[in-house]
């Protein structure tokens, strides 16, 4: 089944994240309950879910490669293999030189120094879609403006950057 989704992210809770927007192409989840939601104000009794029927749960969504630019890449490395027990690889090419580790869901995390003289420091998320062209349709309908477009890295899969409300984010198709 092809989701697209129009959407900005809204919030992220302990359940995980929700979306404003519409879905298209596919069946949207249902709002949270009211023991889920909170109020927004005492005088309506409105719930979150009520006052905004549009809010979504999603199910499934995860980031694939979650990429990590900074002028310290070694300190980074060993950092999160101190914290987090991850193993980095040697720099693969194709990913920027990034040193790379595998994560437990099967998602990459890689850690490069800047690939030019202006690029600042940046955690940035790519996020797992189904089918690359439509996501970057939907996010293009929705205003928002992309920094580099959907690109194939033979072996890896093919990425996309947007800047959204001054935040890089990726999209990730395998």
């Amino acid at each position: 089944m092809r989701r697209v989704f129009t959407i900005l992210v809204l919030a992220l809770s302990v359940s995980g994240c929700a979306f404003l927007g519409q879905t298209t192409g596919g069946v949207a989840a249902a709002a949270p309950s009211v023991s889920q939601s909170v109020e927004t104000g005492a005088a309506t009794g409105e719930t979150a879910a009520e006052a905004a029927p549009e809010l979504r749960p999603t199910h499934g969504l995860r980031v694939h490669y979650l990429e990590i630019v900074t002028p310290d890449v070694d300190a980074v490395c060993a950092a999160y293999a101190a914290g987090y027990g991850l193993t980095f690889g040697e720099p693969e090419l194709l990913l920027g030189d990034a040193r790379t580790a595998r994560l437990p869901d099967g998602g990459l995390v890689g850690v490069r120094g800047p690939m030019r003289a202006s690029e600042t420091p940046v955690i940035r998320p790519y996020w797992l879609v189904e089918d690359i062209r439509a996501s970057v349709h939907a996010l293009v309908e929705a205003g928002v403006e992309f920094a580099h477009p959907p690109l194939e890295l033979p072996g890896f899969g093919t990425f996309a950057i947007y800047i959204v409300g001054g935040v890089e984010v990726g999209l990730w198709q395998l």
